[in-house]
């Protein structure tokens, strides 16, 4: 929990008195005019594969599969060279935990963390820093990290002190003011929450499956996107072990954010990294693929897209994917089925789809749009030699999985958890069975292994399981790395990466990781140095 009535009472944390967010530090120009490829290189590529690259004439299909794979396009080669990137400036919005249970080491190490996240922030991107407890307050405006706001932000968050209850949703109220009542805006703007407890000041309804809770209740409206409008996501942290992970993986996914299992405190900064790594490189918003039949008999009947919504019309001539924000180099794969009709003597192909995906340039603000070949399949007389698609087949056994994983997770929390080990073993051994050593696969059958272990018994469950499934669902419905241990260690006794969420990590993602890794070392050699100086010692 986040914090005893003793905590609470002594150290209350009193809101913002009314008063209107609209002193935030003007924005940089941007957005201006620019050449093609001036922040990333090219358009976002557009691919299909198609289960079979041939039907035969006389057969049809009411399940044929097709595979759309659109990739963003990478940052520039100037901005891989180092930190004058010209990238998309972010608005950025951290929400932190200080209540009284965050004292002590997890305050140290959350102090650390922020460090090196203002360290990386550019000079136009822009930084308001929120923390609650028993109330919530608004740290710092939201102000360009320049040197001189790197210097305010890290004395301010030095100042952080913990004491008193835990009040989540009054913390993402602040937060949804300081983004709603600026006056300016960057391009890109997202809110990091972190919390180790539970809320003890809203009254939401807990049945431990987001089924029977309200915990949207947590969630200001203006995060909530409905109409086809996009806000900003909120990126979730749940610190140790006694956090509310089902409240904040709702609040998540109910903005399109993700969710992470900080199970290990000291590698709170390399969540953050790779979360900041991914927002610092945003190249592509607003992205939405439409999916048109060709072919007067093809019809698309249903489309698997994880938490991305998608429609098909009625007729089963059109359906889209509505997808959003992309990093550089990061990838969505989403899979049509479709009813294929048996073809004339005179055909010798069936176009069946067309795909294109249109978006907002996240540097200029442009529109773009971008047409993918069309997925076509041969119609021989005899197609029995024709190979299943790999990528297809790659695609389908992480669907297939990542129900598995929910129906696992579900089957727990109703107390059946040799049901969940059960579904999770069958699932690990289809896995297993499906690769040839590809790297997915046999990340995938790892992520089961360790999910059994963790449904196993009520204790386990409750303990970590119930954290790590959620993480690992919010990865998979996403599509996008987030961050979570498995329960093994590497030969310096730091906890392993999740192999399969770094399978979604882009180059930018898993560069600042690095250089997280790099500074706590850094970090690490300087305090033995000094406890060395300290004791007299000679370095």
């Amino acid at each position: 929990m986040g914090g005893s009535d003793q905590h609470r009472q002594g150290h209350s944390q009193t809101a913002d008195p009314v008063v209107v967010f609209d002193d935030d530090e003007q924005v940089t120009a941007n957005r201006q005019p620019a050449p093609a490829g001036a922040a990333s290189n090219g358009t976002v590529v557009v691919k299909t594969h198609t289960e079979y690259p041939a039907v035969a004439r006389n057969s049809s299909s009411d399940t044929f599969a097709v595979l759309v794979h659109v990739k963003a396009p990478a940052m520039t080669d100037a901005g891989a060279a180092g930190d004058a990137q010209p990238r998309t400036p972010l608005d950025l919005v951290t929400v932190l935990d200080v209540s009284g249970s965050m004292r002590g080491q997890k305050l140290a190490l959350l102090k650390q963390a922020m460090r090196f996240v203002i360290d990386n922030l550019g000079p136009d991107d822009r930084l308001s820093v929120v923390s609650f407890s028993s109330g919530a307050r608004r740290v710092t405006r939201l102000v360009r990290m320049t040197d001189a706001g790197k210097a305010m932000a890290v004395s301010a968050v030095d100042s952080l002190v913990a004491g008193g209850g835990t009040n989540i949703a009054e913390g993402l109220r602040t937060a949804a003011r300081v983004l709603d009542e600026r006056r300016h805006w960057n391009a890109v703007s997202s809110v990091v929450l972190l919390s180790d407890g539970q809320d003890t000041y809203t009254t939401v309804r807990r049945w431990g499956s987001e089924a029977g809770s309200n915990y949207e209740a947590l969630v200001p409206p203006s995060f909530l996107r409905t109409g086809g409008e996009w806000s900003a996501p909120i990126h979730t942290f749940g610190f140790g072990k006694d956090h509310d992970a089902a409240a904040m993986h709702v609040i998540a996914e109910a903005t399109g954010g993700t969710f992470s299992f900080i199970e290990n405190e000291a590698v709170i900064q390399d969540a953050f990294a790779q979360c900041i790594g991914g927002l610092l490189s945003v190249v592509v918003q607003e992205a939405r693929i439409a999916v048109t039949s060709v072919h007067l008999g093809v019809r698309v009947i249903s489309v698997r897209s994880g938490r991305y919504e998608s429609r098909v019309h009625e007729d089963g001539r059109e359906a889209t994917v509505q997808v959003g924000e992309l990093y550089a180099d990061e990838e969505r794969r989403f899979l049509l089925f479709l009813a294929v009709p048996r073809a004339e003597d005179s055909d010798s192909d069936t176009v069946l789809v067309k795909v294109v995906c249109s978006y907002r340039d996240a540097a200029t603000g442009g529109d773009v749009s971008v047409t993918g070949e069309n997925a076509v399949v041969v119609r021989p007389e005899d197609a029995s030699e024709a190979e299943r698609s790999a990528e297809v087949e790659r695609e389908r056994v992480r669907v297939q999985a990542a129900e598995d994983i929910a129906a696992a997770r579900a089957a727990a929390e109703h107390g059946a958890h040799e049901e969940a080990v059960k579904i999770l073993e069958n699932r690990e051994r289809l896995v297993a069975q499906s690769g040839d050593g590809d790297a997915v696969i046999v990340g995938l059958a790892a992520e089961l292994r360790e999910m059994r272990e963790r449904v196993s018994s009520r204790e386990r469950y409750e303990g970590s399981g119930r954290a790590y499934m959620l993480a690992g669902m919010s990865a998979h419905a996403q599509q996008r790395a987030n961050s979570r241990q498995q329960e093994s260690f590497d030969a310096f006794g730091e906890a392993a990466p999740d192999e399969v969420t770094l399978s979604y990590a882009t180059p930018a993602m898993r560069a600042m990781l690095l250089r997280s890794r790099g500074a706590s070392v850094e970090h690490k050699l300087r305090e033995s140095g000094e406890v060395a100086q300290s004791y007299g010692v000679p370095l």
